[in-house]
């Protein structure tokens, strides 16, 4: 059987491309869920300063998605190496499991930020809305564990030792 076939030299090249789609598309997420969560935080600040506390539950929700995407990304880029051969099956299985992180990432994002931009609004108007607000956004934040979840699955298959 001969490597070359399934160790190319281009192989790397998908591995790293997993890399960037879980970090950029993971903190573009996070990015999103910040802003527009923020704009919220930021609108009802001046008029009820006692509840912004509370109102940065989206926004720490949002950062953990990119914590998500760093932690994939980490475990991607360990198996690269400029010596040891690397598979391009391994090279699919990473782009598959950055894919799968970041998209799940930026989902999560965007539904964090604009679920978190209306419930604080609503929140500052009526406070029975907290207990919504916190379980609409645990689902939301779902969206990106089982983004991970899969990454995480993926990246368990890969396999280089055909390389040799």
């Amino acid at each position: 059987m001969d490597a070359s076939v399934y160790c190319p030299a281009f192989a790397p090249f998908f591995g790293f491309a997993g890399v960037f789609s879980a970090m950029a598309f993971s903190t573009l997420g996070a990015a999103y869920g910040t802003f527009k969560a923020g704009i919220g935080i930021a609108g009802i600040g001046p008029f009820r300063p006692e509840l912004v506390m509370k109102s940065l539950i989206p926004v720490v929700m949002s950062g953990i998605i990119a914590v998500y995407g760093l932690v994939v990304a980490v475990l991607l880029s360990g198996q690269l190496s400029p010596t040891a051969g690397y598979s391009l099956f391994s090279g699919f299985i990473a782009l598959a499991a950055g894919l799968s992180v970041g998209m799940g990432g930026l989902a999560a994002g965007y539904a964090i930020g604009i679920v978190g931009d209306y419930c604080v609004r609503g929140y500052a108007r009526e406070s029975r809305l907290f207990v919504t607000m916190v379980l609409i956004l645990i689902f939301a934040e779902v969206l990106g564990l089982y983004g991970l979840i899969v990454a995480l699955i993926l990246n368990a298959k890969a396999d280089n030792s055909i390389c040799g």
